[in-house]
């Protein structure tokens, strides 16, 4: 038996199989986390990309950041159960392999994010234009939320 299979027997992985309800509080969990840390990224990038520059920059990440952070406490484990009960399925999905490797993809341009071009945010923290890095990495990571979105949506379909 292959791990996947393994994991795919489980009672858990069962459970959510066969249960409409338990598998749609779990999905709906997901959901929610998703909506609450793609809503606040999307928030703190837009102001990146030069909107609302009267925002100070470093008040709105120290807002919002707690915030994305807590979603992951509804997106992990949700996602962990939502994976459990098709293990079998998306371990072999292009899709799903897509979907992590963009996960994987917007965690890097956060990181690189803060690692560099955050740290001379007290340049252009209030009604000064962000540095074209800070716009690209807001612009590049837009992009990889909504991708990241669309992958799930689909994995959901199929």
């Amino acid at each position: 038996m292959t791990p996947a299979a393994a994991l795919a027997a489980s009672p858990l992985a069962v459970a959510l199989r066969g249960s409409s309800a338990l598998h749609a509080a779990v999905a709906s969990v997901h959901l929610i986390g998703v909506a609450l840390l793609v809503g606040s990224i999307a928030v703190f990038d837009l102001r990146l990309l030069g909107l609302s520059r009267s925002l100070p920059v470093r008040r709105l990440a120290a807002h919002l950041l707690p915030w994305s952070a807590a979603s992951f406490l509804l997106i992990v484990p949700s996602g962990l159960l939502m994976f459990l009960a098709r293990a079998e399925e998306l371990i072999g999905s292009p899709l799903f392999a897509l979907k992590m490797m963009l996960l994987l993809a917007a965690g890097t341009n956060a990181a690189l994010f803060h690692a560099a071009v955050f740290r001379g945010a007290a340049a252009w923290d209030v009604d000064a234009p962000p540095p074209w890095q800070a716009r690209v990495c807001a612009a590049v990571s837009l992009a990889i939320w909504v991708s990241v979105i669309v992958c799930g949506r689909t994995l959901a379909k199929a």
